[in-house]
């Protein structure tokens, strides 16, 4: 068993090293979500999240033009570059006013789950342009 362990280990270790480029220490690849967490994400967004940032999240929801400000735009390139999966993660959860920005966007912390919130930013992720 102990054989087989390391075995497993030292190819694990050469098959990471094979053709990829270093990384910077500290350096985490973005992950790829599955097509179910896509479609969850989607989902939960469509409920919560479409009405005020529209389908695609460009900002133009229904309940948009009804907002000052109004609502980003979550495809934005600078924006997704700008804001990692945490910050993501804690303005849906703690809504705007939690996180420094407008009160409009209410805290979804106590409606939707760890679970459906990290599918949200995935799919939120997937809206980049």
């Amino acid at each position: 068993m102990r054989t087989a362990a390391a075995l497993l280990l030292s190819l694990s270790l050469l098959a990471a090293s094979c053709g990829r480029p270093a990384r910077a220490p500290g350096a985490v690849a973005p992950r790829r979500p599955n097509a179910y967490e896509l479609q969850l994400g989607k989902e939960v967004y469509e409920t919560y999240c479409a009405g005020c940032h529209g389908l695609t999240g460009a900002g133009d929801g229904f309940n948009a033009f009804n907002l000052d400000p109004r609502p980003r735009d979550l495809g934005d390139p600078a924006l997704q570059k700008r804001k990692s999966d945490v910050d993501l993660a804690d303005a849906i959860r703690r809504g705007g006013a939690g996180v420094g920005l407008t009160s409009l966007m209410p805290p979804w912390g106590h409606t939707i789950d760890e679970r459906h919130i990290n599918a949200v930013v995935l799919y939120i992720r997937s809206l980049r342009r």
